[in-house]
């Protein structure tokens, strides 16, 4: 079974510096691109940053210079570090793998920015 599962949310206090994990199962990710999105209460969701199959990778502007996306391939996991986290970062986080498109899609990870 393909199963993408987040993990390391939770409830994070204004700067702190949560990592996201996503670990696959089923498949292997380090052939897949790697997508990282967020939807906060009432808004849509919103890409936060990818990590192409090559190693490239993108951050959307709301999180450059706070995020870094990278890839453990003998764990299978892709992680995306956040730091100096803001009250407008809180939301479930999921992370997503595919090669055209993100078939595959994990259950997602909330994390509060809450003092």
């Amino acid at each position: 079974q393909l199963q993408l599962v987040e993990s390391g949310g939770g409830l994070v206090q204004p700067g702190g510096s949560p990592r996201l994990s996503c670990a696959a199962s089923g498949f292997i990710l380090d052939n897949y691109d790697i997508g990282w999105f967020r939807q906060a209460p009432g808004k849509e969701r919103e890409g936060v940053s990818c990590l192409s199959s090559s190693g490239a990778t993108n951050y959307a502007d709301s999180v450059k210079g706070r995020a870094t996306v990278s890839r453990d391939n003998a764990k299978n996991t892709v992680y995306l570090q956040m730091n100096s986290l803001k009250s407008e970062d809180t939301a479930v986080y999921y992370c997503a793998a595919g090669e055209r498109r993100y078939d595959y899609w994990g259950q997602g990870t909330q994390v509060t920015v809450s003092i």
